[in-house]
């Protein structure tokens, strides 16, 4: 039987008129009707720039030069309308904020049905069963922009899954999203596949988007189709670190114990990966670097003693919490979208004021300082990149705290200079900030702080949209920092990050403080991981499935091994 091609490049281009060079080369690629398709690559690549041609805000939104042809459903896009293609295509873009449109959820998931002229009976009964599967029936009068970022997320979602178009484009849809509601977005995506929709995911976390099988995976490099093959082949391949994107751990793993992995093994899939066939390697390698660490514990630093906290006074976003910060640390702090994490920040910033408690620096209550007070002590990485830009350039972005302190203009270069080099971000120093991607944009706001050096440093979903090249670079300069005294507080979704730089992790859930444990033990407690809406970490899955003796101890070695990996290869 002939498949329906539904999405056809051919030698296509494209170039914005704000640059020089073209983001897009030579684009031949088909999309088959039904196909789901994952696009990857590192930031910047064209991922979503490709997106955009298909769902058509390029050219209509974002204006620029186009050569070569591309049809959607038959229809060419460079001359068809911004109206007809988006009958054909439904999107979820990497920024949610861009694309709320209603001043209620309800609103906002309706929107589509309105312009359809849905009765408003089966209207509301649509949301309705729609905000339902997104678990956000509870919120549906909220204003979308007073959610979380999570939550925002999952009201894009919505917004789409609503729509009847045959094509779904979802970019980073995972990005704020916490680990289980993630894997329900991948899901539910899978189950919209199967009713015959092309679906086309733009993401980085591939290991979670393989929850649920793809055909084919598009790996792109600086505009260009670098591979174009189903998941086996391109993770048997080990090209995906080459290019800015992260394998699955347990192929990590694989690869460290000296294991040679082939598309016959099914290595795209855990439950399907061929793992008797290396279980001699997992046990040679874990008992060869099974070793456990010494462990210090800094100065008692920063006390969070029994601190509440009520948006409304009725409903708790946090409830008697107890922390005790040490000098030095690096941490994470977890949990479901909604938890309590962001707030949680934002109190110890000053932003927010506690319904009760107290927070203490060295024994001094903080409670009197102001917001500009406490930022010598604490500086903070907001989730969204847009509610901290304001000036029109990066470089000027980057040093506007610096000039504020009246540092000296050559410090100032320097300064800047060093951490837009960590930061990826160099190469773009004098450019608008308006041509970045969202995860360019995220670098541009972590500089910013960064280059500021607080004894204190919180950031909020540092990595949320980073390439595995980037995240690595961010991540290992942290590290250098903290290992040079910096006390850092990371609020993430990715257990990644969890696992690899952090030693400690704490667990909110329902407003209340669950867990402060290791990291790695965090992930290998399913009551817990279920409790927070987290993940079991896939190390964990691999041991047991090779019969390792003691599967926590397993994550374990891997998490100290990769760091030492790390460390020599930095």
């Amino acid at each position: 039987m002939t498949k329906e091609a539904v999405i056809t490049f051919k030698n296509f281009g494209f170039k914005y008129f704000s640059q020089k060079e073209k983001t897009l080369h030579d684009i031949d690629l088909t999309v088959y009707r039904g196909e789901k398709i994952l696009i990857a690559g590192p930031s910047g690549c064209g991922k979503s720039t490709l997106g955009n041609c298909i769902n058509g805000l390029i050219p209509f939104a974002y204006k620029g030069e186009i050569t070569g042809s591309l049809t959607v459903d038959g229809i060419e896009t460079k001359t068809a309308s911004l109206f007809k293609l988006s009958e054909k295509v439904g999107t979820v873009l990497q920024d949610s904020d861009g694309q709320f449109i209603g001043l209620s959820v309800g609103e906002d998931i309706a929107f589509a049905l309105e312009n359809d002229m849905i009765p408003q009976p089966e209207m509301k009964e649509r949301v309705r069963k729609i905000a339902q599967i997104v678990d956000m029936e509870s919120s549906i009068t909220q204003n979308p922009h007073d959610l979380s970022g999570g939550q925002k997320q999952r009201v894009s979602l919505a917004g789409v899954m609503v729509e009847d178009a045959d094509i779904l484009l979802f970019d980073e849809p995972l990005a704020n999203l916490d680990p289980k509601t993630g894997k329900t977005a991948i899901e539910l995506i899978d189950d919209i596949a199967r009713d015959d929709r092309t679906v086309i995911i733009i993401e980085h976390r591939l290991e979670d988007v393989l929850h649920r099988p793809v055909d084919r995976i598009i790996l792109l490099e600086e505009g260009r189709i670098v591979m174009d093959a189903p998941p086996d082949e391109v993770l048997a391949s080990g090209i995906l670190t080459r290019y800015g994107v992260r394998e699955p751990l347990y192929l990590t793993a694989a690869r460290y114990a000296g294991a040679q992995i082939t598309a016959d093994m099914k290595p795209a899939s855990l439950t399907a990966f061929r793992t008797d066939e290396i279980r001699d390697d997992l046990q040679r390698w874990y008992d060869a670097n099974y070793k456990r660490p010494t462990e210090e514990t800094g100065k008692d630093m920063l006390e969070i003693r029994d601190l509440s906290f009520s948006y409304d006074g009725v409903r708790p976003t946090l409830q008697n919490i107890n922390i005790m910060i040490h000098e030095g640390e690096m941490l994470s702090i977890v949990g479901k979208n909604g938890a309590g994490k962001t707030t949680l920040a934002s109190i110890l910033c000053g932003f927010l004021k506690p319904d009760k408690g107290e927070i203490r620096m060295y024994g001094e209550d903080l409670s009197p300082l102001s917001v500009s007070e406490r930022a010598e002590y604490i500086g903070i990485v907001m989730q969204n990149p847009n509610q901290m830009i304001s000036k029109t350039m990066i470089f000027e972005e980057v040093s506007l705290g610096l000039r504020i302190r009246n540092v000296p203009e050559e410090e100032i270069e320097k300064r800047v200079h060093d951490v837009l080099k960590i930061c990826g971000l160099y190469e773009f120093r004098n450019w608008p900030i308006s041509a970045l991607s969202f995860g360019q944009k995220k670098r541009v706001t972590i500089a910013s702080i960064l280059v500021l050096n607080p004894k204190i440093l919180i950031l909020d979903e540092p990595t949320a949209g980073q390439d595995y090249r980037h995240y690595s670079e961010i991540m290992e300069f942290l590290r250098k920092l903290n290992e040079n005294g910096q006390t850092i507080i990371l609020i993430t979704h990715d257990m990644h990050l969890m696992l690899e730089y952090t030693e400690r992790a704490l667990v909110l859930c329902d407003s209340k403080l669950i867990a402060d444990e290791k990291a790695f033990e965090v992930l290998c407690d399913s009551k817990l991981v279920n409790a927070a809406n987290l993940k079991e970490t896939s190390l964990f899955d691999l041991a047991q499935r090779a019969g390792i003796s003691d599967p926590t101890g397993f994550v374990e070695c891997f998490i100290h091994y990769d760091r030492e990996v790390r460390e020599h290869e930095a």
